[in-house]
């Protein structure tokens, strides 16, 4: 079995790179780093989407549902942005972000959705500072919205050229 010391750097290097970003990029010093209220009624996706940006040393909190996440954002808030699930029972996620702007106007909003072609019916323009992903995204998709909608840009590092 051959022994591969360069598995996984590409993803480790933007690791890296987000984590530079999250304490620090864009922001004043000392206000340590970006919050983000994720929000889905599905446990599988909030755990990925928590894990996911935890590695890249964002603060994370979590809500099941658009109720708690009020409760929750009047209680932890404010945060720089919310990633909440699009279609979710009692309150979608255009509803929640509309409420969470009232008292955050500067809020930014990632849509993750399983509807992107439902999208525009439902919501019917995206805002500056708003922008959506399908799911199921991946890893590195996830980690550029967010870092994009924080800081508007993201240089994605590039992969090692294989060996001769």
């Amino acid at each position: 079995m051959e022994n591969n010391d360069d598995a996984g750097k590409p993803a480790q290097s933007l690791f890296e790179a987000i984590r530079s970003r999250a304490f620090g990029g864009g922001r004043a010093s000392g206000q340590g780093p970006w919050k983000v209220l994720v929000v889905d009624d599905e446990e599988p996706v909030r755990r990925f989407v928590e894990r996911v940006l935890s590695r890249g040393n964002y603060q994370i909190t979590v809500a099941a549902d658009g109720a708690e996440a009020v409760t929750v954002a009047a209680e932890h808030g404010p945060f720089d942005i919310l990633v909440t699930d699009l279609m979710m029972p009692q309150m979608t996620g255009d509803e929640l972000a509309r409420r969470l702007r009232q008292s955050d106007p500067a809020l930014k909003v990632l849509y993750l959705t399983g509807f992107s072609d439902s999208l525009f019916k439902e919501k019917t323009t995206l805002w500056q500072d708003e922008a959506y992903l399908d799911k199921p995204c991946s890893v590195t998709g996830l980690l550029q919205a967010v870092s994009l909608l924080l800081v508007g840009h993201f240089d994605v590092p590039k992969e090692p050229s294989p060996p001769d």
